[in-house]
């Protein structure tokens, strides 16, 4: 997914294209041997970045992942380096949960009940 301007500037150096961010992912890669560090969901994923997925036959570009979802800890104890398929597994809840803050803002309607089970009869 496209990075907003916004969030582009919590990155190291203020971009992906910065010096800094740059080192910090080749650093990252190369710890995970250039392949996929897995998820929860694909624990063993090791697709190499540049071949083929062995699961989705798609050639695969390694992503930093922030596993905690905040891109502004660029800290290798807290990102992955991600197949596609991997990284859009772990990000998935998180987009759910974005779009649907995105769609109640954008017509003005805040959740009646924003809990599930919140309301008791």
């Amino acid at each position: 997914m496209p990075i907003s301007a916004e969030k582009m500037k919590r990155y190291p150096g203020g971009s992906i294209r910065s010096p800094e961010w740059i080192a910090f992912r080749a650093k990252l890669l190369a710890r995970a041997g250039n392949r996929c560090e897995g998820t929860p969901q694909f624990p063993d994923c090791r697709a190499a970045n540049g071949e083929l997925h062995p699961k989705t036959g798609s050639k695969v570009v390694l992503t930093i992942a922030h596993m905690d979802q905040d891109e502004g800890h660029a800290d290798e104890t807290r990102c992955r380096a991600l197949c596609q398929r991997c990284h859009n597994a772990w990000d998935a809840p998180h987009r759910q949960k974005n779009a649907r803050q995105t769609r109640h803002r954008k017509v003005g309607q805040d959740d009646l009940f924003p809990q599930q089970g919140a309301m008791k009869r």
